[in-house]
């Protein structure tokens, strides 16, 4: 297939899955607003692109690269790399926040769900559609739930595969630490439906190590820090969309609803002045 444009918007935290690569999942917009992902990418992508000598954020930053279609992916957004060196990857700018997030919104927010059943109901065949932002009416809180503290011996092993990219040097492939927490909104759409869907972006598991470091190790304090931001702030002060991704071992199994938030997207709230 040809050379595709994309801009980046969506990482998500490395989950082990069966297949290493599965491990991490990036998504993004091509120049019309349609949505895709692009599996695998490796573990150092995470990290910053490295352009001209130079690390660059990832997140809203355009790359070109030549993609094929996965054959062993049912959902039509799904492509993988043709060169998994990267040699063929252009990095092009990074798309700032000027004007409250003025071409981020150009770009992002194309076609913008308010009803989640409908977007549910296009999730099944023959559509299949796995990518979406969508927009809460009401966002209720950041529910935080106790998980394990560490990845289990299986999916450690899987981190530490190095079949797919050959260029990735040891200190590269160190395996992320698992977040020993689980992050979901509770939210409801136009149509009044409660719903509780976990958070799986980067940036949240990387505020809570963050956050736990400035604390010390405090866990209980860093949890109230990650808080102050995906609640306080971001429930009273911004105005919240969701990208929304579908996980492929729920959409296969055709999961009541097989979405879970891969990205937050947060520009200010914008107060409507009334002329009389």
């Amino acid at each position: 297939m040809p050379r595709k444009k994309v801009l980046l918007t969506v990482t998500t935290y490395p989950l082990p899955s069966r297949s290493y690569d599965e491990l991490v999942c990036t998504a993004g917009v091509l120049e019309n607003g349609e949505w895709l992902r692009i599996y695998p990418m490796p573990l150092s992508f995470l990290k910053g692109l490295k352009s001209m000598g130079k690390v660059k954020q990832t997140k809203y930053t355009w790359i070109e690269l030549d993609l094929k279609e996965r054959t062993d992916d049912f959902r039509p957004e799904s492509f993988s790399p043709q060169d998994y060196e990267f040699k063929d990857l252009v990095i092009g700018e990074t798309i700032n926040t000027d004007s409250n997030w003025h071409i981020r919104k150009q770009l992002c927010l194309n076609n913008v769900y308010t009803n989640l059943q409908t977007l549910i109901d296009e999730s099944k065949a023959p559509k299949n559609k796995s990518l979406a932002t969508f927009k809460p009416t009401k966002i209720h809180k950041l529910i935080i739930e106790k998980d394990e503290d560490d990845w289990k011996p299986v999916w450690k092993a899987l981190q530490n595969q190095i079949t797919l990219f050959p260029k990735e040097n040891n200190s590269e492939k160190e395996p992320f630490p698992k977040v020993p927490f689980k992050f979901k909104y509770k939210f409801e759409d136009e149509t009044g439906k409660i719903s509780n869907l976990m958070i799986e972006d980067w940036e949240i598991g990387q505020l809570y190590w963050k956050c736990l470091k400035s604390a010390n190790g405090n866990e209980e304090q860093a949890l109230e820090k990650v808080r102050e931001q995906y609640e306080t702030n971001f429930i009273n002060n911004k105005d919240l969309y969701f990208f929304l991704g579908t996980t492929k071992e729920w959409h296969t199994r055709r999961s009541k609803n097989p979405f879970v938030i891969i990205g937050v997207f947060y520009p200010k709230r914008e107060i409507q002045t009334q002329l009389f």
